[in-house]
């Protein structure tokens, strides 16, 4: 169940690119995120994907503890 750009005031959705911009990585990170489950997107607006910003500083969380624990 997709929610759009509107969905609130407290919880502004982005796009992928502000996304990436803001965790300091590419959009294909990004998007490998998604892929492996680390984030998912909160909506629509079109055909892109947003993300709240605090779900992606989890998935940013997430794969920098994992990367931190292989090595």
């Amino acid at each position: 169940m997709n929610r759009n750009a509107h969905s609130g005031l407290n919880d502004p959705l982005i796009t992928t690119e502000l996304a990436a911009d803001e965790a300091g990585v590419t959009t294909a990170t990004i998007r490998k995120w998604v892929q492996r489950g680390h984030l998912r997107s909160a909506g629509t607006q079109g055909r892109r994907r947003l993300y709240r910003l605090e779900d992606v500083f989890a998935a940013e969380r997430t794969t920098y503890r994992a990367r931190r624990h292989d090595h």
